[in-house]
């Protein structure tokens, strides 16, 4: 990351801290939680940020697709987001997890969900569970979701909280997928939470033919959404997408240059 990159982050964190630290002003009323004033705000707020959200994140973005904006306001993402941060559920903020890793910004979840064109019958991989905000989007658009997550307390507590929100078609596990998952299993939709330094071929070969990959490749300040396509059996479609940046996957490493 070079020294503006790394500026910008500092500052959006050191952003993301204040608003924490201080009294939520506007539309959100408080009351105390532990932090001397509550992020708790009513059905009717929750609804209309909600609502702004969508119209002023995620359409402007070009999410179009009305299914995807249908699953967006039904799934409560603000269940799924840390306590110390649910009053910016709705915010255009990638917010922190824990382990270094944070949730996808709002538009970049919903451009990834309407880019994978999932059908109601569709097999789901996804390499990344975090919050499991991700993982209840996918499985309310296809048929089943296998989900992975290097870390057991992300995996835990994303399976609590979809077995809170009803959600039965899900299969959290705890791995290093990095290289793939369930060998041998192939996906009509696998999705990518976290990026990598450069192009592998391991996710795109777990594609069933028609099967569509969605995974972020590059390093900071520039990397690219992709959009995989596996047409036939030894036949592979790349499409850039849109930029954006991710944290990257856990041991997600460039393969090494040898120099004679």
């Amino acid at each position: 990351m070079d020294a503006t990159a790394a500026l910008g982050l500092h500052r959006a964190l050191e952003r993301i801290d204040r608003a924490v630290a201080r009294p939520l002003r506007g539309p959100y009323p408080l009351s105390p939680d532990g932090f001397g004033e509550s992020t708790v705000m009513t059905e009717f707020d929750i609804d209309q940020a909600r609502f702004n959200m969508i119209e002023q994140q995620i359409r402007p973005w070009e999410v179009l697709d009305q299914r995807v904006l249908d699953t967006i306001a039904a799934v409560p993402r603000e269940h799924f987001v840390p306590e110390r941060y649910r009053h910016l559920a709705f915010a255009d903020l990638e917010i922190p997890l824990g382990h270094g890793q944070s949730m996808m910004a709002p538009k970049v979840e919903a451009r990834m969900l309407q880019a994978l064109e999932i059908r109601q019958d569709d097999l789901i991989l996804e390499i990344g569970t975090g919050s499991g905000y991700v993982t209840a989007c996918l499985a309310r658009l296809g048929r089943s979701v296998d989900s992975v997550d290097i870390f057991p307390d992300f995996a835990d507590t994303a399976r609590a909280r979809l077995e809170a929100e009803g959600v039965r078609n899900v299969m959290v596990e705890t791995g290093d997928a990095v290289h793939g998952w369930n060998q041998g299993q192939l996906y009509d939709v696998i999705a990518v939470t976290g990026s990598i330094p450069e192009y592998v071929t391991d996710f795109e070969r777990q594609l069933a033919v028609g099967g569509r990959l969605f995974i972020v490749v590059g390093e900071p300040p520039v990397m690219e959404a992709l959009l995989v396509r596996r047409v036939r059996e030894e036949e592979f479609h790349r499409t850039p997408i849109f930029e954006t940046c991710l944290k990257p996957l856990l041991h997600a490493e460039k393969r090494p240059r040898f120099v004679f």
